[in-house]
């Protein structure tokens, strides 16, 4: 089954692009949230997102990142704490065809919300991402 013709015919190449990193994006947040974490385990979990959600259709790169200073102020007595997204920092390349959507996560200290939206997007024939 051709399933680029049967259920992506009426998007662009770049409106897909865009689909697919957010629905990536949205993955994270959603599978991601509540998660234990502690200053020893940040790293790790930035690596198993990252490589999960580089399974996905057209997901070129993905960068996470976790803020170790907020995992430090969270702490408990317990020494974890949830993954909130407020700590949360992340970058999705979604690559269809010659479009490219970098889809943005991060935390905007002044909506006091973890935004997800379009960063970028670029046309292009070749280029290293």
């Amino acid at each position: 089954m051709d399933v680029e013709e049967k259920y992506f015919s009426n998007i662009s190449f770049r409106e897909r692009a865009i689909f697919e990193g957010a629905i990536s994006m949205a993955a994270l947040f959603h599978q991601f949230i509540g998660t234990p974490v502690n200053e020893k385990t940040a790293k790790n979990l930035e690596i198993a997102i990252s490589d999960s959600l580089k399974l996905q259709p057209a997901i070129e790169k993905v960068e996470v990142s976790i803020d170790l200073r907020k995992i430090k102020q969270a702490n408990t007595e317990f020494n974890y704490i949830s993954l909130s997204g407020d700590m949360l920092n992340a970058k999705i390349h979604s690559k269809i065809n010659n479009s490219l959507a970098i889809i943005r996560m991060e935390f905007i200290e002044e909506l006091n919300y973890p935004l997800i939206y379009v960063e970028d997007i670029v046309n292009y024939d070749s280029i290293d991402i």
